[in-house]
């Protein structure tokens, strides 16, 4: 982007000595700018409304996304903040140097878990690009208990989800033949990833959300590319809630996510005995790497 200073790439290592953008930076950076141009509408809609805003980096790693934004909406501003927390204190320390040096004044920064932190009691807008596994559903609860108006996360290795339905049967009425859809190992991981993010997207409109759920990126730049963004439109969604429910019945899986926000699978009848034979279930093949 034109308004991303040459101080900036320096200091996030993406750009050589002698000016130029290696590969690998250049895939980075792509990214990150593609992901500031669908989250601007989300950014300026919470800096009209709220000018001293409070915006957080849930996960943040380097703090590339955290930076960029920065420079890009808060640096030129009289109020705003931006938090960016992240486990590892090597990289917090990191990322407080940069900051220091670049004069981003209202960029802190906190060492600690998702699901650990300590989060303002108000939360404007809430992103977590890349946060693996559960640590996505522990950025989505930050965000819904503390009243954010938007929301933004892009997941990361979900395995959660597939591994909780290795282990059990869906609670569903019927032959069972839906259950093909993960008895093998590969169809199982990839099932249970797309399972996880439909749950999340459900769960954010039961909670009052518009969401959309779009492409980062191409697939030449990263796999891990499902962007679920969220609007605050509502107090709550019953209808949203009711799908949700359902769905955790029917397939039998509780992630970390609905068990965090106390939402339970509907109440749904057992299928019988002739049921439960007439659906043997697939020879198991051995798990492939990551599974």
């Amino acid at each position: 982007m034109p308004d991303q200073s040459p101080a900036l790439l320096r200091e996030l290592h993406l750009l050589t000595r002698e000016g130029n953008l290696n590969a690998d930076a250049l895939r980075k950076l792509k990214q990150v700018n593609h992901l500031m141009g669908l989250m601007r509408p989300a950014i300026e809609d919470v800096q009209a409304r709220h000018p001293d805003s409070v915006m957080v980096d849930a996960g943040s790693g380097n703090a590339y996304l955290g930076f960029v934004l920065y420079e890009l909406f808060l640096k030129d501003a009289d109020k705003g903040t931006l938090l960016s927390i992240e486990g590892r204190p090597e990289l917090t320390e990191r990322a407080k140097g940069r900051a220091e040096r670049l004069g981003f004044g209202r960029m802190q920064f906190q060492t600690a878990h998702i699901d650990q932190a300590q989060y303002p009691e108000r939360i404007h807008l809430l992103m977590a690009l890349h946060a693996c596994d559960t640590a996505t559903d522990d950025a989505l609860v930050a965000a819904i208990r503390h009243g954010a108006d938007h929301v933004a996360v892009v997941p990361c290795c979900q395995a959660e989800v597939a591994a909780q339905l290795k282990e059990k049967r869906p609670v569903v009425a019927g032959s069972g033949a839906m259950s093909q859809l993960y008895a093998h190992p590969w169809h199982r991981r990839e099932f249970g990833s797309h399972l996880t993010n439909v749950i999340r997207a459900l769960t954010l409109e039961a909670f009052g959300y518009q969401v959309t759920v779009t492409e980062l990126t191409g697939w030449e730049h990263s796999l891990k590319n499902e962007l679920i963004l969220g609007r605050k439109v509502h107090r709550e969604n019953r209808r949203a809630r009711v799908q949700l429910e359902r769905l955790l019945a029917e397939t039998g899986v509780a992630p970390k996510l609905t068990r965090e926000l106390g939402v339970k699978p509907a109440v749904q009848s057992v299928p019988d005995a002739e049921t439960e034979a007439a659906a043997p279930e697939s020879p198991e093949a051995p798990e492939p790497v990551g599974a």
